[in-house]
């Protein structure tokens, strides 16, 4: 799903604070690009958020928000689908234990632990 969002910036001492009114929400940045990619990030966040616990992603009541004479208002596109599969495949780090002879062994042979870890759980789960 494909949506657009308007966003308020506003400047201040060193930074950029970046209000998102249909998620009511706030973020920063140090430039108006990082602002507008702040943005994104919140928005794409809230909104996947939302779906997973049944919420509707909330539509734009207007692409016109009220702001500050000095305020910036920008419109940030984002589709979820696209940022939930991004979010789905970002890699995580795991800790596991394991014997310190193996551990020996497998770095004398250059296992991959990460590969050998996902090839292990994808046949545990059937994937």
């Amino acid at each position: 799903m494909k949506q657009v969002y308007p966003v308020i910036i506003t400047e201040n001492a060193n930074d950029y604070v970046v209000y998102i009114p249909d998620f009511d929400i706030n973020t920063e940045a140090k430039t108006i690009p990082d602002a507008i990619d702040m943005a994104r990030e919140a928005i794409g966040l809230c909104g996947i958020s939302n779906q997973d616990i049944g919420i509707p992603v909330p539509e734009p009541k207007t692409l016109k928000p009220k702001c500050g004479a000095n305020d910036i208002v920008a419109l940030v596109d984002i589709d979820f689908a696209q940022f939930r599969e991004r979010e789905d495949n970002r890699s995580v780090r795991k800790n596991c234990t394991i014997p310190q002879w193996l551990n020996r062994e497998a770095e004398a042979h250059n296992v991959n632990f990460s590969a050998v870890l996902q090839d292990a759980l994808k046949q545990q789960l059937g994937l």
